[in-house]
């Protein structure tokens, strides 16, 4: 078989083990909303671990003062951070940034209405949150956040939150970072969900290596943003109005990139005939 050939035999498997993917998760939400919001919980306390232990790692090489440190240590804390994906699929998880693709894929083949669409984006990300949240409390009865990690964690969250005192600018600095993002993601998601990769270590060098990229590019992760300025909120003050904002034009952002730039280019490809 030709490379064209194989690229379009995956392409058209594409579509209907997306199409099975969507169909448990709407089942699920609508059928069991309870469960459906303990998964999406498990993504979210997942994602929050690993944004903890992506920054207590970038911390330790800022504060150790060697050259290069803080560089250094964006590129380790990314590779540990690169794990939470492979974790989420492999534990049969809810996350919304991979939700995206799946709900791109079933508004293109008419299998979702623009109001599931949404629905089903709006609550996994509403039980990522959750989950969240949970990480979030945990820690502030904890030592976790100190020292080193804690320095990191206000420098980051200073960051991203500068992005709304740019103006128009800033706004869109943020919408593209977070279309790339998931852009990123989502076409690991592919390469998981086209039978091109079979193995279980192929997947999870695809996602890995699909979120190292993301975080040593700073783009941004909507549900990873949500998980860090929850987890700082607990112990120092933020200005959670700027907070929410940010989270959500980077929510927009990544439906973008994982929906429409993802979900539906491979969509059409999957259900075009070839001449």
């Amino acid at each position: 078989m030709s490379t064209r050939e194989a690229s379009a035999a995956a392409a058209s498997g594409f579509v209907p083990t997306v199409q099975g993917v969507l169909d448990k998760k709407m089942g699920l939400l609508e059928g069991d909303p309870v469960r459906y919001f303990v998964k999406a919980g498990l993504a979210g306390v997942l994602i929050s671990l690993m944004v903890l232990a992506n920054y207590h790692v970038a911390g330790l090489f800022a504060a150790s003062g060697m050259p290069g440190g803080a560089a250094l240590g964006k590129v380790a804390g990314a590779g540990v951070f690169g794990f939470a994906l492979v974790f989420i699929y492999f534990l049969g998880a809810e996350l919304a940034t991979s939700t995206m693709m799946v709900a791109g894929v079933g508004a293109f083949t008419r299998r979702l209405s623009q109001g599931r669409f949404w629905k089903l984006l709006v609550a996994c990300m509403l039980g990522n949150g959750l989950g969240s949240v949970v990480i979030a409390v945990l820690a502030r009865f904890s030592t976790v956040m100190t020292g080193s990690t804690l320095d990191h964690l206000a420098h980051v969250t200073e960051t991203k939150l500068s992005y709304l005192e740019a103006g128009w600018f800033g706004y869109a600095d943020l919408f593209v970072r977070a279309i790339l993002c998931n852009l990123l993601i989502n076409l690991a998601m592919a390469v998981v969900y086209n039978g091109s990769v079979r193995s279980g270590f192929g997947k999870a060098l695809a996602m890995w290596a699909s979120v190292i990229v993301f975080v040593v590019m700073g783009y941004e992760h909507s549900v990873a943003n949500a998980g860090l300025f929850l987890a700082y909120g607990m112990v120092a003050p933020i200005d959670w109005v700027a907070a929410l904002v940010a989270v959500s034009v980077a929510f927009l952002g990544n439906t973008v990139g994982g929906a429409v730039f993802v979900g539906v280019p491979y969509a059409y490809l999957g259900t075009t005939r070839s001449h």
